[in-house]
């Protein structure tokens, strides 16, 4: 570790946050324990660090995170003071000098999912609120003209054949949950949408297939979501967002945004979430009323995670006008609806202290959800299940957590077992209740093993 003299960046930041030197260590040591590498910092090593010493490179992207996380805003080695980590969050994917291409990339990130061998790499990816966004400019276009495909001529056949794809895939998320169907879609962006993006054609061709293959990257990313391997998705969702804008579609681009806001508020980084969500909601200035619903449901439940209650309520507002306008013009299947509505109003009533109108929600949501959303039903009637038993209604919470076995054993999804793990925890201290132990003996003979506790 050299020592170049004190370290005034660090120090700037760290009074900025308010932190101690404990509290900081504290916050590096958690975040190296979500990523799986624990450490054991304490005061004195970041009293070394602002004396000038120089930490080891395996708790630079953990430093420059930890006060990312803090700020609510990307933080990056230069602002920390620190030299850039080779394996670090902005060399894998934050504001690099010269980016990986697109096509190479979304070709590293599909062999990288496939292979089995190295899924426990993909693992100790670490959802980064460091990470830039590349906004609209600095996207469109970008996309490189490479040409070594197979295909001779690229033709709006092979367009439709992506996106009816995709649409497969997307109702196999549905139903069965995103470790069913990821390296399926892992293997088709490798093998087909890949050479189709680096095969000529004409310029209106090319940019649909490049639309269509950012709505793909971006359901990639979002059943990468749905494992729980968080910074896998994020790299998804950035091809996605970069395909977007060498297509010119700003409704992909404003898509591919919401979904890293419906990400980052599920992490409760709130700060983070509201920012992507504003910002998707200014990037699609033609979106039509049930995409306006979407976003200003999105943007009320990240408002509210922050303490933005006025803000909260009008963009809550706003998604119930939207929605009404695109009821009124017919129903849209796999599209933002009345289901997905409640689930925002009842996140936003739970994040403004309102248990029981956010339970009356997500009641609501429940009846209403189409029966192909399997996954979203069991996982959605588990928390319904939680927040039940957080006002005191055991034997309710009970019944529902018994409706969400039903469909459990069709699931595979890293989301609903950790509702399941969670479950187990939540009724343990009432482990003598008749219900409770009925439900305790079904869920054993159907949740996954390791689950079981």
């Amino acid at each position: 570790m050299g020592v170049n003299g004190p370290n005034v960046a660090l120090g700037r930041l760290l009074r900025e946050t308010g932190w101690t030197l404990g509290q900081c260590a504290q916050a590096v040591n958690r975040i190296g324990t979500e990523r799986g590498t624990p450490k054991q910092y304490r005061a004195p090593s970041v009293h070394q660090w602002l004396s000038g010493g120089v930490p080891r490179e395996d708790a630079r992207s953990l430093i420059v995170e930890a006060f990312s996380r803090r700020l609510g805003r990307p933080v990056t080695y230069a602002d920390v003071g620190v030299p850039s980590s080779e394996g670090g969050t902005e060399a894998r994917g934050g504001a690099e000098a010269t980016p990986v291409g697109t096509v190479a990339g979304i070709i590293d990130l599909g062999r990288l999912d496939m292979d089995p061998s190295r899924r426990s790499v993909l693992g100790v990816a670490l959802f980064s609120v460091a990470s830039a966004v590349p906004e609209w400019p600095d996207v469109v276009g970008r996309m490189e003209a490479a040409q070594s495909g197979a295909r001779s001529r690229l033709g709006m056949s092979d367009v439709h054949t992506v996106s009816a794809m995709t649409e497969q895939l997307s109702s196999m998320d549905d139903q069965f949950g995103g470790r069913t169907a990821r390296p399926l879609a892992a293997a088709f962006l490798v093998n087909t949408v890949a050479p189709f993006l680096r095969t000529d054609g004409p310029g209106g061709v090319r940019k649909a297939m490049m639309s269509a293959a950012s709505d793909l990257c971006y359901l990639t990313g979002y059943m990468a979501v749905d494992e729980g391997l968080h910074g896998l998705a994020q790299r998804y969702y950035r091809k996605a967002l970069e395909l977007a804008g060498a297509s010119e579609d700003h409704l992909a681009y404003c898509t591919a945004l919401r979904g890293m806001s419906v990400q980052a508020v599920d992490l409760n980084q709130g700060p983070l979430a509201k920012r992507l969500a504003d910002a998707a909601a200014t990037s699609a200035p033609q979106a039509g009323p049930r995409m306006r619903a979407f976003l200003a449901g999105q943007q009320a439940h990240a408002a509210a995670q922050t303490g933005d209650r006025r803000s909260a309520l009008r963009h809550l507002r706003q998604a119930e006008v939207a929605m009404d306008k695109a009821e009124s013009r017919g129903k849209v299947f796999g599209s933002y609806d009345p289901a997905s509505l409640n689930y925002h109003t009842s996140q936003v009533r739970c994040e403004m202290g309102d248990a029981h109108g956010a339970i009356a929600a997500m009641q609501e949501a429940d009846r209403l959800r189409p029966s192909i959303y399997r996954r979203t039903r069991v996982k959605e009637r588990a928390l319904l299940a939680e927040r039940q038993l957080a006002v005191g209604h055991l034997e309710a919470a009970c019944r529902t957590w018994g409706l969400a076995l039903d469909d459990y054993p069709l699931v595979n999804s890293g989301r609903v077992d950790q509702r399941m793990a969670d479950m187990f925890e939540l009724i343990r201290p009432h482990a003598r209740n008749r219900d409770v132990q009925a439900l305790y003996g079904r869920a054993r003979e159907v949740v996954r093993p390791e689950l079981v506790r």
